[in-house]
């Protein structure tokens, strides 16, 4: 199916095992309409995974054993995220701007339940396991071998905000899923496997433990609790970046040397409700931020870009859509690592504080604006 809009185009299709795959061409871009078939001889796809609950906390952890087998930082010409071509027989059969699709080894999924029999995922008990049903989807933004988000064009960047966005709304839709989450990891230090700039998004058959933290803290303070934080940070030391619609800012409570939470001005609970006038210019400031996170030092930071949103059907007016950008990186050739009492007990310890953070990044991006004014 092809979706034509008067600034970009969405095309649909499927690979030849099945899982979804979508198209998101730039404004004006010369590509086809039409789009290459996928005729690789593929096997099944794995079963969907079982999660089990940690009783002492409640947690619930997905044993997807299949993903042991998925590729791990592959040279150039078998890039799996590359357009497919007679010596590389990667994921994506056609040329493309953005794309999208269905992760081959999941973390949850591909299974879904039965819409009138979504499982109660609630309370503790003992010895209790569940399907991690659920989705997890790949996003290339851009054919190129390497980069990151920050490497891509301000029209680039834009493409992805709406496939972001086309996302978010789409997997929120889906049977038994509670929340959304659109997420870039960067660099050896975090752990990626792939090279190629690209992104995840994890669509959760339950609300995830660092949201229901955020949803207590927001029924204990009161449902104003982000829109004060941002009010107080606005009018703090702390802002690196703002514009008409967002501001950047390290927050109070910094756990991270290099730590940045972007947030609109207006509630949003996700990307998907935000505005075409917001998605314009988040494409621009979110750009700055992390070419500005990159000139710290003299070579490439490593990071987290997590998007948390509102779950899908709670808090919908009070957890409002903000970017959490965190870094262990500490210094030059230097990098945190969680040791004792923050792995183990969750007793944070900053290694900078949050103003002094915020000096630094709003000289780099500084220094970064003028390398780029663009």
């Amino acid at each position: 199916m092809v979706v034509q809009t008067p600034a970009r185009r969405r095309t649909t299709r499927r690979l030849a095992d099945g899982r979804e795959l979508v198209y998101f061409d730039d404004p004006g871009s010369a590509l086809p309409a039409e789009r290459l078939e996928d005729r690789r001889d593929l096997p099944p796809r794995p079963v969907t995974a079982t999660m089990r609950q940690d009783v002492l906390t409640g947690d619930w952890i997905s044993h997807a054993t299949a993903r042991q087998g998925r590729v791990l930082l592959p040279p150039a010409h078998l890039d799996p995220l590359a357009p497919q071509s007679a010596a590389n027989p990667s994921e994506i059969p056609s040329p493309y701007d953005v794309a999208v699709f269905e992760n081959r080894s999941p973390s949850f999924g591909p299974g879904l339940p039965d819409p009138s029999a979504v499982p109660d995922l609630s309370g503790i008990a003992l010895n209790r396991t569940a399907p991690a049903t659920g989705r997890c989807e790949v996003i290339s933004f851009s054919p190129e071998h390497e980069g990151s988000f920050g490497s891509v064009s301000a029209t680039r960047a834009r493409t992805v905000i709406e496939a972001w966005a086309d996302r978010t709304a789409a997997l929120s839709a889906l049977p038994g899923i509670a929340q959304v989450f659109p997420f870039e990891n960067r660099g050896a230090a975090i752990g990626v496997t792939l090279h190629h700039p690209h992104g995840q998004i994890y669509a959760y058959p339950y609300v995830t433990p660092r949201t229901t933290r955020l949803l207590e803290a927001i029924d204990s303070y009161g449902p104003t609790l982000l829109a004060d934080v941002l009010a107080s940070e606005r009018a703090g030391e702390r802002v690196v970046l703002a514009g008409e619609h967002w501001t950047a800012y390290v927050p109070f409570a910094a756990r991270w040397p290099i730590e940045v939470h972007l947030m609109p001005h207006r509630h949003v609970p996700d990307l998907a409700a935000t505005s075409a006038e917001e998605r314009e210019e988040l494409a621009g400031l979110y750009l700055r931020l992390l070419r500005g996170v990159d000139a710290l030092y003299d070579d490439p930071t490593p990071y987290i870009a997590a998007w948390h949103q509102a779950p899908v059907h709670s808090h919908r007016d009070t957890a409002r859509l903000t970017l959490q950008l965190t870094s262990p990186r500490r210094g030059a050739g230097k990098l945190k690592y969680l040791a004792g009492s923050e792995a183990a007990m969750g007793a944070w310890v900053g290694d900078v504080a949050p103003e002094q953070q915020a000096e630094q990044l709003r000289a780099a991006i500084a220094r970064a604006d003028q390398e780029d004014p663009a």
